[in-house]
């Protein structure tokens, strides 16, 4: 684990929601954070990629679209809607298999062997109970113990 960023510098967990939808509030949380220079280092390289672009591709949305219309200003839920706008509405099954695989990326599929090397560059290959992507990110950005 490197050292714990400022918790100024961070946006919040992974797990957090905005209308029933797991993760947006982190996505657009770093653009704002980034656009006022503050975001944690660490971060930057995967502004739009990753997680990021696994939702914005959810949503049927350009990145760099969404990211013009989070520094416009508005809610997460404002910000949110507009997506909607642009592509589709999101059902109650949608948000259900969203935030289903925001909440177990990294367990048994495509990103474990990502998640086992975090694990290792982090100090923390003994930590069995981190066996997601989600609850790494909170453990490396000090919110987990």
């Amino acid at each position: 684990m490197s050292q714990l960023p400022d918790p100024a510098s961070l946006p919040c967990s992974p797990l957090d929601e905005c209308c029933g939808l797991k993760y947006f509030p982190r996505m657009v949380a770093k653009i704002r954070l980034h656009a006022q220079g503050k975001l944690w280092e660490d971060l930057h390289a995967n502004l739009g990629k990753g997680s990021d672009g696994a939702c914005v591709e959810f949503l049927h949305v350009n990145y760099d679209d969404l990211k013009a219309r989070a520094l416009q200003g508005g809610s997460d839920e404002e910000i949110l809607n507009w997506c909607q706008e642009q592509t589709r509405p999101l059902n109650d099954t949608d948000k259900l298999v969203w935030n289903c695989y925001t909440a177990k990326l990294g367990w048994n599929d495509h990103l474990s062997a990502i998640l086992a090397k975090r694990k290792a560059d982090g100090g923390l290959s003994d930590r069995d109970d981190i066996q997601t992507i989600a609850h790494y990110i909170d453990v490396d950005e000090g919110r987990l113990p």
